[in-house]
């Protein structure tokens, strides 16, 4: 009961007969040999490695966990060895260029590879889980010198890497950094200070670890605008060790097997990465596709638990569950047959699948906007990413914890000890609706940026370009035009409220009901477009879709009320 089976079938089922995803693809030159058959084949192997390599090992990491001793972190037995074949396979350069050492495939096979990945083992994908993101740094912001020396490295996941930003006194609010850097010679610098939470910061995987570090130069000015990027490796060019030393890793209430460390950095020698005082451009091309991994983790995590309940629930036999006049009923039924559990594992149906369709269309276009040659597609690309991307990573790593919860309760009491593998889903979802910026800075992004920044336009444009599809005349598809509206509605009020008194305090205080209003009308017109599908197995999947008419209604009117009165009020 605590293995998780990647299935190819229900996401292929996605990616072609509801985005018709190598149709988008065969738009772009840089991937005219990618066709459906190549996806298909891709993703067949990539559920044996993760099914037979990965998911094995998940509850050895959450029982030993990673160990230090002496300064040195020695990872669980099979880690090191899963993460050789990992990247000498492949898998971890899906995406990066060929010149590179990479495959140049869509960046929507990463996005599966990685939610299944963190389905079956979170602690381990916690090691290559940046490697995407620092690969794009260092591709768009190093200068020539370092992409020769480090950029295939990364690229390929020969060498893992960290992204060092939080400190003890600075954790959201990054203008509060305070680690140095204080020029060298030949363009080095030294880099000095404490950072905390940091992911993979010291293990035996690699032979090296790439630290991409956010620090102050003497003469910077206070704040964000004062903070600079710098490259430092445990292991330069010579062979030499940085100073770069683990004075901890920390116990924690998930993920067991990824070493979260704190690092001293003790005048390292580290190399500057983009232009001085810019260091947050160049953190944030890694941070952004580290949400979308992030909101994939959510989901995976989710489809883990639910995969443990649905198993459960269909061997578990108590008590006569309700039945329609003239069915027979047993001593004791399946679980599965009583209303109320079937009721919360179609909820979380619907929730996988649903998240999955926005998150693999944001894969798809995170391409799209970078190769696709007609301009005004890259720029609906680029909002879309932009606007959707904090609506996946807050909505997707909410419902992974309290969805995966909600599972556990599938199991009843075998569910809350260790046996079944449930709860340890439940403690590593946890983590995901806090890093790589919490739910709640997600939210105030969405409205405060995102909307407010551009007076509503992008979302405007994405509403109107995802309404063409939709038909007033079929009953669901007209209940998400109508969430669309009002999703409008309130959009337009926001701006208005902003520009009043004290309208700045109260849309941060509604911020959180606005994200989960987008959340729930976007997440209808996913699954508008899943109902539509000629090839819709109703066994398969009709189960969600009537969970998610249950509740997605009230919640959307519920949340829509909160925000009128608040609106109201001021």
């Amino acid at each position: 009961m605590n293995s998780y089976t990647p299935q190819t079938q229900d996401i292929m089922f996605i990616l072609e007969d509801v985005l018709h995803a190598s149709q988008q693809i065969s738009e772009m030159q840089v991937f005219k040999d990618v066709d459906s058959d190549l996806l298909n084949q891709v993703l067949e192997e990539a559920s044996k490695f993760v099914k037979n390599q990965i998911a094995p090992l998940n509850q050895i990491g959450d029982e030993q966990g990673a160990q230090l001793k002496d300064g040195v972190v020695t990872m669980p037995p099979g880690f090191k060895v899963a993460y050789e074949s990992f990247w000498q396979s492949g898998w971890a350069s899906l995406s990066t260029a060929e010149q590179d050492g990479g495959q140049s495939l869509p960046v929507v096979l990463d996005s599966v590879l990685y939610e299944w990945l963190s389905a079956a083992n979170h602690g381990w994908t916690m090691a290559p889980g940046l490697l995407h993101g620092a690969y794009e740094c260092i591709k768009n912001y190093a200068s020539q010198e370092l992409k020769d020396i480090y950029l295939s490295k990364v690229g390929t996941g020969e060498w893992l890497a960290t992204m060092c930003l939080t400190e003890p006194h600075a954790g959201s609010d990054l203008g509060l950094v305070s680690t140095r850097a204080t020029p060298f010679l030949d363009s080095q610098y030294l880099i000095r200070g404490t950072k905390i939470f940091i992911s993979g910061g010291e293990h035996d995987l690699t032979e090296n670890i790439i630290h991409l570090v956010l620090a102050r130069l003497p003469d910077a000015p206070p704040g964000p605008k004062g903070l600079s990027l710098f490259l430092v490796p445990k292991y330069y060019p010579d062979s030499t060790k940085s100073k770069v030393y683990c004075e901890r890793i920390e116990e924690k209430m998930g993920i067991h097997a990824s070493p979260t460390c704190v690092l001293r950095f003790d005048d390292a020698k580290g190399y500057l990465i983009g232009e001085e005082g810019r260091g947050l451009n160049a953190m944030f091309v890694m941070m952004n596709a580290a949400r979308l991994h992030v909101a994939l983790q959510g989901v995976g995590l989710l489809d883990a638990s639910w995969q443990k309940a649905n198993a459960y629930a269909r061997e578990r036999t108590q008590m006569r569950a309700p039945k329609l006049v003239g069915e027979k009923s047993a001593s004791a039924d399946l679980i599965i047959e009583h209303p109320a559990i079937k009721r919360k594992l179609d909820t979380q149906r619907a929730w996988i699948d649903g998240s999955r369709v926005l998150a693999y269309q944001t894969g798809l276009y995170l391409d799209i906007a970078k190769y696709h040659p007609n301009s005004a597609r890259c720029e609906f690309a680029k909002v879309w990413c932009s606007l959707i991307t904090p609506v996946l990573k807050a909505t997707c790593t909410e419902q992974g914890f309290n969805g995966a919860s909600e599972c556990l309760q599938v199991f009843g009491g075998h569910g809350y000890i260790r046996e079944w593998g449930i709860e340890q889903n439940v403690r590593d979802a946890r983590i995901a609706m806090i890093y790589e910026g919490t739910n709640e800075i997600q939210a105030i992004d969405l409205l405060m940026r995102k909307v407010l920044g551009d007076r509503g336009l992008g979302l405007s444009t994405i509403i109107d370009e995802l309404s063409l599809s939709l038909n007033n005349s079929i009953p669901n598809q007209q209940i998400v035009l109508s969430m669309f509206e009002k999703l409008q509605e309130i959009s337009k009020a926001a701006i208005q409220v902003n520009e009043l008194k004290g309208g700045a305090v109260t849309l941060s205080w509604i911020s959180g009901d606005y994200l989960r209003l987008t959340a729930i009308a976007f997440l209808s017109w996913a699954w508008s477009r899943i109902e539509a599908t000629t090839h819709l197995n109703t066994e398969r999947w009709g189960g969600g879709a009537k969970a998610l008419k249950a509740w997605v209604q009230p919640e959307f009117n519920m949340r829509y009320n909160i925000i009128k009165e608040q609106f109201e009020i001021l």
